[in-house]
């Protein structure tokens, strides 16, 4: 139970990686990357080509943090592979959202609903951008077609405000989980209320 939201759902890391023990929520825990006292202070990160970033431990890892509640760190994983993407390549578009939503994530943890709306819809407008080949190879990647993870990705920020949880604790918020099932299908999470079931 996580303060008033059960996730009961917690897919399995693919990544190989194990998740930290702390999540962090700007200033209000030591930077993870440039503080010493930071849980990846010193960590390198693994260069990547755009042509492989889709099927990338980077990318991987990003999701498995991001699915965990650890909105911070899944922007820093994905951030790398936004650099790397060529300017005007729909796979820059489509890594930005995904960092977008990922900050959405910790505004909404930090209780900032302004910045929480505007980064969830700069986040929806770049999905949508999204077509043709690249709306599948969004669908594939993530489970969702890229105008569903759009209309989620707003809805989050209608849901009801969340109880605090402790301090480096992780706490999902979103009501979706990114990558696909066996199936090939995206899992939603039904188990934290979206604002559509309220």
């Amino acid at each position: 139970m996580l303060h008033g939201h059960c996730f009961e759902f917690a897919p399995p890391a693919r990544a190989g990686k194990e998740l930290s023990s702390l999540c962090v929520l700007p200033g209000r825990q030591p930077h993870p990357v440039r503080d010493p006292a930071g849980h990846s202070y010193l960590a390198e990160p693994m260069p990547i080509t755009t042509d492989a970033a889709l099927g990338s431990d980077p990318f991987f890892w990003g999701l498995d943090l991001f699915n965990h509640g650890y909105y911070w760190e899944a922007h820093e994983a994905w951030e790398g592979l936004w650099q790397v993407a060529d300017r005007g390549n729909p796979s820059r578009m489509f890594f930005k959202a995904l960092i977008l939503l990922s900050a959405a994530g910790v505004k909404i943890r930090e209780g900032k609903t302004a910045a929480a709306v505007r980064h969830s819809r700069h986040a929806a407008l770049l999905f949508r951008r999204l077509r043709g080949p690249s709306e599948h190879i969004v669908e594939n990647a993530l489970g969702l077609p890229p105008a569903i993870l759009a209309d989620y990705t707003e809805a989050a920020t209608e849901a009801p405000a969340l109880q605090d949880a402790p301090l480096g604790q992780p706490q999902p918020v979103f009501d979706f989980v990114l990558g696909s099932d066996q199936r090939g299908k995206a899992t939603r999470n039904n188990s934290i209320p979206s604002a559509a079931s309220t």
